[in-house]
């Protein structure tokens, strides 16, 4: 069957559908090409079609419209529009609102004779489960809005007269029958991203790199899936993430004619050769993280697959003992691609995809140093509660030994149900304003992310109040800079930086404010990566340490201005705080404006005083710092952009 022609194409940004789903959003530009069959999106170079990610068959269509911007969009997401189709919803953005609307024309005059059409959508974005409209919080809900006319208009230069609306628009949204499963529709397929122990009865373990069907979402950030022996338990949402290929029928038996022709090469993957839903897939992981993971293996043939520092390009990161026996090396190959649009690593032998490309040289080395034999993965993460189970049995914990003490009170190591290691706080009467912060509690364990330190709960009814999280082999950050900061080199420095940065980024995204980020509150893996711990207790804690205003406490040295002056908390003193961080990981630990106490401080930030340059950083850094520094919050860069930023140096 020949390709329908185009109507239209253009770059536009898309949304990932991972974020109506289960996970957190992304945008990622995608070459949209319409048609009078469907709506498919590529991957693309300069405007330059490459591989397809996704489509939407346009009678499957019921309705596209404008979409509020965010609250302080970026310029970028300025101009949002929907598609929704089946129960799905596609959001876009234009680069300007001729092109918006545009796009809403042609895409309306395709569907004009769709018998399922909505009079009625959703002018919010559907976001956390939540329509931010209306709040409805069913995502297959009536719309609260009706089709804005000035939208559905269609050009004049068409010549064809706009047909009534048929009848079945005023009845509102027709609720579409469940889609079977074997039809695998982007609506319920997703792959797991970590590896994932259940450790409580109703849950259920995941591999990374397997896919499942989610059946249902459950209150928290937890879903309900299924796997492929029919068993079905919860797992945290953020841990699994949506397929982005639209799986419908025509596309899977599409699929399986290709994989029949390509029957000698096996796929790992059941769908599509996607990299990101394979165990030896990495992501963005640095060269130095990389070289570190591996030789921590120390396997023979030990290898993964990573972003290169040149983007939508892949490296494959080999380790081998054939060149030294005694300390093992470490060898990186880019990913090549012909002018035919093929894979290689070795010239002779090319791959029509990166999967396929790979397990060839599981098999054969065909000019690498030795074959891929291992692919590697970061370390599990730890287990973690069943949904809704805040508050923990004191009696499943068994206390071990003593670890430290911090301003909530002493921390025990603990072993809980007899299998897991977790780190315990035993907060003394007095130390903490209990009720509020058990409301608090249930909160903080909603958010999921690697670069958190998990709360898996808390034990509060008598004192001491337990609090349950991840156990640290390594212990506080502050400490291990202290002892153990002259062995770092300055780019594992960086690394620590940048992985609280993950952390921040993500609770920046989620709106929830740390208010407390320094180096006594990360905490360092047997990896030595870096965890962000006690978010968000901060202000429950009654310890001198912190300065008191109108009832609220803050730790001084770490503060911004707007804090010091009016316990104005948000992001942005976040910001603050993190270039304060960067600067004692840089400084090996030491106290920051060691020679002032907490009134002088206040007095020399306000006078515009900032922290000198450590030793160990590079001017580059030091601005990293410094613009974390600046007076005005507006003015601070995001936790987004000091990502981009400081993962270009790592």
């Amino acid at each position: 069957m020949s390709e329908a022609k185009s109507i239209k194409e253009g770059v536009l940004l898309k949304m990932s559908q991972q974020k109506k789903k289960i996970s957190p959003k992304n945008y990622k530009e995608r070459l949209f090409v319409l048609s009078s069959q469907a709506l498919i999106y590529y991957e693309h170079e300069k405007g330059k079609k490459k591989r397809k990610k996704g489509s939407i068959l346009t009678d499957r269509i019921c309705c596209v419209g404008k979409v509020e911007p965010e609250k302080n969009a970026p310029v970028e997401r300025k101009f949002p529009f929907q598609i929704a189709y089946d129960e799905c919803i596609l959001y876009m953005f234009a680069k300007d609102e001729t092109t918006r609307t545009d796009w809403i024309e042609e895409i309306m005059q395709v569907i004009r004779g769709n018998d399922k059409l909505s009079a009625k959508y959703h002018k919010g974005f559907w976001v956390d489960g939540t329509f931010q409209c209306c709040g409805q919080t069913t995502k297959n809900a009536p719309g609260c809005r009706d089709i804005d006319k000035e939208s559905v208009k269609f050009k004049a230069s068409r010549n064809t007269a706009l047909p009534p609306v048929p009848s079945v628009m005023l009845r509102g949204r027709i609720q579409l029958p469940p889609i079977p499963e074997d039809e695998g529709s982007t609506c319920v397929e997703v792959v797991a991203l970590y590896d994932y122990t259940a450790s409580k009865p109703g849950e259920i373990s995941l591999v990374r790199g397997k896919r499942y069907i989610s059946l249902e979402k459950m209150p928290g950030e937890w879903w309900k899936i299924r796997d492929a022996s029919s068993a079905e338990g919860l797992v945290p949402s953020n841990y699994i993430e949506e397929v982005e290929e639209n799986n419908s029928a025509k596309d899977a038996i599409s699929r399986r004619t290709k994989k029949e022709r390509t029957s000698k090469l096996k796929s790992q993957c059941s769908v599509d050769d996607s990299i990101e839903n394979y165990p030896w897939y990495v992501g963005n992981m640095s060269r130095v993280k990389t070289e570190q993971l591996l030789r921590e293996k120390g396997k023979e043939g030990s290898f993964v697959v990573r972003d290169s520092s040149q983007k939508g390009v892949y490296t494959v990161s080999l380790f081998s003992r054939a060149l030294d026996e005694l300390n093992g090396t470490v060898r990186h190959y880019l990913i090549n691609v012909n002018d035919d649009g093929l894979y290689y690593l070795a010239e002779n032998h090319l791959f029509e995809s990166i999967p396929r490309m790979i397990e060839y040289h599981q098999h054969n080395g065909a000019g690498l140093l030795t074959r891929l034999r291992l692919p590697v993965t970061e370390i599990n993460p730890p287990p973690q509660t069943a949904q809704g189970v805040w508050e923990l049995r004191r009696e499943d914990m068994r206390l071990e030994k003593e670890l430290g003490s911090g301003q909530f009170g002493v921390v025990q190591l603990g072993v809980w149900k007899g299998k897991h290691q977790v780190a315990i706080k035993m907060v003394k009467e007095g130390c903490m304003s209990s009720d509020e912060f058990i409301e608090e509690a249930q909160i903080m364990m909603k958010l999921r992310h690697p670069k958190l330190v998990r709360l898996h709960g808390v034990c509060t009814e008598c004192f001491p109040i337990y609090i349950v999280t991840e156990f640290m082999s390594n212990g506080c950050l502050l400490e291990y800079l202290r002892h153990h900061g002259k062995e770092l080199q300055p780019q594992r420095l960086l690394t620590m930086c940048l992985d609280v940065c993950e952390a921040m980024a993500y609770l920046e995204e989620k709106q929830f404010i740390h208010r407390d980020l320094a180096a006594r509150n990360c905490l360092v893996d047997q990896d030595l990566s870096v965890k962000v711990s006690d978010f968000g207790m901060a202000r429950y804690v009654l310890d001198d340490q912190y300065t008191s205003s109108a009832g609220t406490k803050f730790p001084v040295k770490w503060s911004a201005p707007e804090v010091l002056n009016y316990t104005r908390f948000s992001s942005k003193s976040d910001v603050w705080a993190y270039g304060v961080l960067m600067w004692e990981v840089y400084s090996l630990g030491k106290q920051p404006y060691e020679h002032y106490d907490n009134t002088r401080v206040a007095e020399k930030v306000m006078q515009g005083h900032r922290l000198y340059r450590p030793q160990l950083a590079s001017d580059q850094i030091y601005q990293f710092m410094k613009s974390c520094w600046h007076e005005l919050p507006e003015e601070r860069p995001t936790f987004q952009q000091l990502l981009i930023d400081i993962g270009a140096f790592v």
